[in-house]
């Protein structure tokens, strides 16, 4: 009995490093071009900080710098929003951390659009 207790103790330990792993591979600075549905292009980088499956942080865009509200993380998926003058605009993204990098689709008042984030130097 308790051999069956040590080992499920010690695999459940196993599985939240595992996921601790992969959350600190997404915390600091992303950036990526976004296409926005003006046909306007913005140079965006985010600045993620993940703690369990909370994330905060900001996202910097034309000089100007905004929070990342309701931001969740559920392995290596994301969603969040920021606030822009009033109007929220929803995200969801995926981690992919063999190829480094961060897919978004961002929601402009029910048009999507799509880009990739890097790790910022």
């Amino acid at each position: 009995m308790k051999r069956k207790i040590l080992t499920t103790v010690l695999l459940i330990c196993c599985v939240a490093i595992g996921f601790a792993a992969v959350f600190a591979d997404l915390n600091g600075k992303w950036s990526g071009v976004l296409n926005a549905p003006d046909g306007n292009q913005y140079p965006l980088t985010y600045s993620f900080k993940v703690d369990g499956s909370k994330l905060t942080g900001t996202l910097d865009v034309n000089n100007i710098s905004v929070p990342i509200d309701s931001g969740r993380v559920s392995g290596n998926d994301i969603m969040f929003s920021v606030t822009v003058e009033g109007m929220a605009y929803p995200h969801k993204a995926r981690y992919y951390s063999a190829g480094d990098s961060v897919a978004v689709d961002v929601n402009f008042a029910g048009t999507k659009t799509h880009t990739t984030l890097k790790r910022a130097q």
